[in-house]
């Protein structure tokens, strides 16, 4: 469990070549990633990415690969590289090389891991099995908890969003280990089939940890009754981005009161969480029907619950056997996956998870320049002053608003690369007793860590809530922050090599879309300072609502399995920054243009290798049970309609083409989105 809470992130990713233009520089753009055979007012993404796709089907470990998840493998090779030779010799005892390479070789011992089978975790089952009463079963989730395992409900130290210079704990819905509730309350034949699935899995664990046939069913059913109890009322992932839905700040006093089904005195003193003084509980529903559950669920189901809870967490540092029974439900069934990944990735991302910053650190002094840095701070405030200009010629927005948009946008931190301090690990230790005791010792770790920094503190905005290696960005609301660590400023996001139609249609849309999170319909509801907090001036508010309106309803109509449509409304802020990004980084390159002319070249003119640029980072294959799943809770679109769903409402896009009414994907004027 990664003590950590990201409001609002996108991703993207790939390579780039093709001829040299805008003094020397190439266009990013290789013919032999389109195909050329379709219309581009057909279906784009098949037009710009349809070589690329042909030429990199799904292999058996990947339930999606695109040029995102191509990037990573390349960061993972460089990462392996650091750490295997930290790994293959003898380092000075409590350095961060020691840890990362003992860590590592941990996890490549597999050996070790099936002799020792469930021993790692065979105490605490045991414990668990020994509770006689009901009152005994929270103490010993808190204990849980504080090992990593999650309990009924799970907790976080971030920013109070009302009051964005101080953090806050905050109490909110947990429990399942389906990903979202729909899972449990569904009917239709392919969410019965994962449930199903879900079920033998749970009997399959407990089996193989010593449990007779008939008892392990009993415990299945048990753990099924109490998480479907859960389900019920936990918010649905569009609930969950409505940020004044999701906050209910009050003082310790009122949480005792108002929650006495709970013993907090207990969970916060064994979590380390001293002298509390307000909190805020996400979600109620779900918190009091928590309070129901260790009321009046008998003992022996929540005991069964507190040992899923444990060999769920646990089965991917087990043996061979326990993590594949695992593998075979959550990648197999849930997301298409054919095979688990190598031993050695599942080493570098432990190493990695375990160690973030340690490694980023080590990450960006060997493969991060200084001059991609210096020029991406440059192509910011480039985007800065469009995202201005955008917000200035905005007919639904009064100047009143405009004049504290303006200000918001003015007040953006923005970080690049990687944090100015990196953490302290001298305090966490690495033992050679078992993987997965190393992973509590983690976790205790970064609790206590976060505890330190954050419970009754300042927010330091100095924080970085994405490590240098990571290939991603994200905007931050309460801090009103965009952050683009090393892992992305790479090609196809950011190329050193390229001109600017390429950068500004790949990188530029990135800077984009998560400059216009600010401006979108969670972010705008957020102040310069980080406040939630009305700053519209009437009517603006709702002009912006039924503009946006017309973007949910486009997706909401989009079919992305027979039978199965987008999710408008959960999609809704991602899909209005993607439009946002599209039309300000556009904006941005004729304005660069005015000083550095871009020719045609590869037969395409500057304002075709933009668009083309922006399709390429969303080239992907994916398998229909990562479609349906990704459906159900990602805010993100699927990439196929990151392009196809986005370019149809932009002017531009249909000028650079010369896209007619008649092509596939032709929108009246009067019917695209016309936010920025």
């Amino acid at each position: 469990m990664k003590l950590r809470h990201f409001l609002s992130f996108m991703a993207l990713a790939s390579l780039a070549v093709g001829c040299e233009t805008q003094t020397g520089l190439k266009t990013g753009i290789d013919p032999k990633n389109m195909d050329l055979t379709v219309k581009p007012g057909d279906n784009f993404y098949d037009y710009a990415c349809g070589g690329w796709r042909k030429a990199n089907p799904l292999s058996a470990e990947y339930s999606r690969f695109g040029t995102f998840e191509q990037l990573i493998e390349n960061n993972n090779t460089q990462l392996r590289g650091l750490i295997e030779g930290f790994a293959a010799e003898k380092q000075a005892e409590g350095s961060l090389a020691q840890k990362i390479g003992d860590l590592y070789n941990i996890v490549m011992d597999s050996v070790k891991q099936n002799k020792d089978g469930f021993a790692p975790i065979q105490a605490d089952l045991q414990a668990i099995e020994a509770i006689g009463d009901r009152e005994d079963v929270f103490p010993m989730m808190a204990g849980m908890m504080r090992k990593g395992v999650g309990g009924y409900f799970g907790f976080y130290i971030g920013a109070d969003i009302k009051n964005s210079e101080m953090n806050l704990l905050q109490i909110v819905q947990s429990g399942l280990g389906l990903p979202e509730k729909e899972y449990y309350l569904d009917n239709d034949s392919a969410t019965v089939h994962i449930r199903e699935a879900y079920k033998a899995y749970m009997e399959k664990m407990f089996g193989l940890c010593g449990f007779a046939p008939e008892v392990a069913k009993q415990k299945m059913e048990a753990v099924m009754g109490i998480e479907t109890r859960i389900a019920g009322p936990t918010y649905t992932a569009t609930q969950q981005r409505d940020p004044e839905a999701n906050y209910h700040k009050m003082s310790y006093a009122d949480l005792l009161k108002d929650y006495a089904g709970i013993d907090w005195k207990l969970l916060f003193d064994t979590l380390g969480l001293k002298d509390v003084k307000e909190v805020s509980v996400g979600q109620p529903e779900p918190i009091h029907e928590v309070e129901k559950i260790l009321a009046d669920t008998p003992v022996e189901a929540q005991k069964a619950y507190l040992q899923w809870r444990l060999l769920n967490a646990s089965a991917s540092y087990l043996s061979d056997e326990a993590r594949n029974c695992r593998f075979d439900f959550y990648g197999r069934v849930m997301s298409g996956k054919q095979q688990d990944q190598p031993r050695w990735k599942k080493a570098v991302n432990t190493v990695n998870g375990v160690m973030s910053e340690g490694l980023g650190q080590l990450y960006v002094e060997k493969y991060f320049p200084a001059a991609a840095k210096e020029r991406m701070v440059k192509l910011v405030e480039h985007l800065q002053q469009s995202l201005a200009v955008r917000i200035q010629a905005q007919d639904w927005m009064s100047e009143e608003t405009k004049k504290v948009a303006l200000e918001k946008l003015d007040a953006f931190t923005v970080k690049v690369g990687y944090p100015d301090k990196w953490r302290d690990y001298s305090g966490l230790e690495i033992k050679d007793d078992s993987y997965w005791a190393n992973i509590v010792r983690s976790n205790e770790f970064d609790l206590a860590y976060l505890i330190e920094r954050k419970l009754n503190k300042p927010v330091d905005r100095s924080e970085w809530h994405m490590t240098p290696q990571t290939v991603n960005a994200y905007y931050n609301p309460t801090t009103n922050e965009i952050c683009f660590p090393a892992g992305i400023l790479q090609p196809p996001f950011f190329n050193m090599e390229a001109d600017d139609a390429c950068n500004y249609g790949a990188i530029g849309v990135v800077i984009g879309h998560e400059m216009t999170h600010g401006f979108d319909d969670k972010g705008r509801q957020f102040d310069k300072e980080g406040n939630l907090t009305d700053w519209w001036a009437p009517g603006d508010a709702e002009r912006f609502e039924a503009r946006a309106k017309v973007m949910k309803d486009f997706f909401d109509n989009i079919e992305v399995l027979p039978g199965l449509h987008a999710n408008g409304a959960l999609t809704l802020g991602e899909n209005l920054a993607d439009h946002g990004g599209l039309m300000v980084a556009y904006n941005a390159l004729q304005e660069a243009m005015k000083e550095n002319p871009l020719e045609e070249a590869d037969g395409f003119t500057p304002e075709q290798r933009f668009f083309l640029s922006y399709a390429y980072v969303w080239a992907d294959n994916i398998r229909d049970e990562e479609i349906r799943s990704r459906t159900k809770s990602d805010p993100h679109s699927l990439g196929c309609w990151r392009v196809n769903g986005a370019l149809p409402h932009i002017d531009a896009w249909y000028d650079a083409f010369g896209i007619k009414e008649g092509d596939k994907m032709f929108i009246p004027k009067a019917e695209r989105v016309a936010i920025w």
